[in-house]
Parts: C-alpha cells; sequence; structure tokens
C-alpha cells in the first residue's frame, strides 16, 4: 500500500498551484511561476518520501493556464523539459506515485460544445503533463461522470462515445470516480463494461449513494477493472464532515475508523489517497496507523 494526500503540503513554505491573472498573461511571467511550482513540487516529493508518503496527487495549476488558447505558443514541455525529466527520475528512483484530478469543469458528456472541447484540452494537458514526467500509465488522472443533463442514460452514452474518441495517450492514463450525485459504483462499472476505462473507488461517496454494495464488496468490483498495466488500484478514502453538505471531506483524520478501514482490507493491495481538509497532517496520523498494523509497503 502506499499513503498519500492532495496537491499542497501546509506545513512547507511553497505552493505548486502559484497562478496569476489571466489578464497578466506574459511569456517572463509564466517562465517565472512554472519555475516556482516545480521547485515546490521537488520539495514537496522530498518532504514526502522522507516521510513514506509514496502517493502523491499533484495539483493541476503545476503549469498555469496550459490548456487555454493563450498559452498556445509557449512551450512548456520543452522549456522545462529538463526540470520535468529530474522530477520523474526522482518520483521513479523513490517509488512514488502521482496522480492528478482535474476540476470540475471538466465535463466529457457536456451539451455545450465548447465545455466538451476545453475538457479535452485540459485532459491532454494532464497526459502531456505526465508523459513529461516520464512516467509510465499506472500514474493517473481521475474524473467525474460530470453531470446527468437531464437524461441519466443519455449522459452516460455520450460519455463512452466521448472516451472512446480521446487520443490514446488520455485514454491510457483515465480513470473515473464514482460520487453521490453524477455516477453511482453501479454506473461506473456500466461505464468500464462499454469501453474499459478503469474505475476508482471513493469510499466517501459511496457511503452516501450506493446500491447496495458493502464498502469492501464495492471497493473489491472497482479494483477488479484495473488491467496490469493500471498498477494497484487507487482508493480515495475520506470520512464525512459532519458540520457539512454530505459529501464534505472531514478536516481531520478519523483515526479509528481508518484504523478500522485498513483491518477491514485484509492484505487487499491498494494506493489510498487521503482526502482529508489537512492534509498531510493527517497522512502522518495514518502513515502511524500503517506501522502499527504492520501494512505491508511496495
Amino acid at each position: 500500500m502506499k499513503l498519500g494526500y492532495p496537491a499542497i503540503n501546509q506545513a512547507l513554505a511553497c505552493r505548486c498551484s502559484g497562478t496569476f491573472r489571466l489578464a497578466s498573461f506574459s511569456e517572463e511571467r509564466m517562465t517565472e511561476t512554472i519555475t516556482a511550482n516545480l521547485a515546490c513540487l521537488r520539495r514537496v516529493l522530498a518532504w514526502n518520501t522522507e516521510h513514506r508518503l509514496m502517493f502523491f496527487r499533484i495539483t493541476s495549476n503545476l503549469v498555469p493556464f496550459a490548456s487555454h488558447p493563450v498559452s498556445a505558443g509557449y512551450d512548456w514541455r520543452g522549456r522545462f523539459a529538463g526540470e520535468l525529466a529530474d522530477i520523474g527520475a526522482y518520483v521513479r528512483a523513490h517509488g512514488v506515485r502521482i496522480s492528478l484530478h482535474p476540476g470540475q469543469f471538466v465535463v466529457l458528456n457536456s451539451p455545450s460544445e465548447a465545455t466538451y472541447a476545453s475538457s479535452v484540452a485540459e485532459l491532454v494537458y494532464h497526459a502531456e503533463l505526465l508523459d513529461a514526467l516520464g512516467l509510465d500509465r499506472t500514474h493517473k488522472v481521475q474524473i467525474h461522470l460530470g453531470g446527468r443533463h437531464g437524461d441519466a442514460e443519455r449522459s452516460m452514452e455520450v460519455f463512452a462515445e466521448r472516451y472512446a474518441a480521446l487520443p490514446e495517450a488520455v485514454r491510457e492514463r483515465l480513470v473515473i470516480e464514482n460520487d453521490e450525485r453524477d455516477a453511482s459504483l453501479a454506473e461506473c462499472l456500466r461505464l468500464h463494461a462499454a469501453v474499459g476505462v478503469p474505475v476508482l473507488f471513493d469510499t466517501l461517496h459511496h457511503s452516501i449513494r450506493n446500491d447496495g454494495e458493502t464498502e469492501l464488496r464495492g471497493l473489491d468490483l472497482a479494483a477488479a477493472t484495473w488491467g496490469p498495466a493500471d498498477g494497484t488500484p487507487m482508493v480515495d478514502y475520506s470520512t464525512q464532515d459532519p458540520a457539512r453538505r454530505p459529501g464534505a471531506h472531514a478536516v481531520t483524520l478519523d483515526v479509528e475508523h481508518f484504523r478500522s478501514f485498513v483491518r477491514r482490507l485484509r492484505r487487499r493491495d491498494v494506493d489510498v489517497m487521503l482526502e482529508i481538509k489537512n492534509k498531510e497532517a493527517s497522512a502522518l496520523q495514518a502513515r502511524v496507523v500503517l506501522d502499527e498494523l504492520g501494512t505491508v509497503e511496495r
């Protein structure tokens, strides 16, 4: 099992997601911002490996406006080829696993052609980033179904059609996540059956919306959609924030709940992304639990 957290390390005085207003775009501003973001990412990865947190979700804003037409003439892959290769070499050498999770504006089945086109462009950027890092297809990009748009069946059909039309470099990276609004686990499994997209199991979303599957049964069904080339199945873990709407992630790790979750896994090999608001602080607590239980690391 690899354990990780998403996007931001709050213990470090840097962020990988520096950006600027679109109206302020210039090649100089882009270069300065990406340079700082990559330097911070290198620090975060070093901190993570020091603390044995070997799974990390990179921010989608590592390269600001990468999929926007304004940056069409800016060759970020060429300008930062050396830095990206060095980071990728570090990831491979230390056995770190990387994922990305584009924002909710990525809607493959959107009835808006403009939204669909921008969604594809954003997914292409995410795949290009992982390619530029020199990482294989076990490093994934996860998305949600993206909406029902008044017709649940048709929305799934459109998603399947558009998924099949994506460039191969995107398809081999993409996984779809169950949630409590747009696609239950059962619906995600239907999409897998139709087009082969792996399903990433989210524990919190499944606890809110399911079709009667227990958590472990759901996890097993999702894990079975991952082929050998996809790597170890990924799982998003969280508990409900009691002060917020259903589906809101907890602020801090419920240590006993997590301990019970790990015990119930019974040697199942999954990589766990902790979607807990206080990020690495909870990840460190979870790391202690794994050590107490003698969980095997890869």
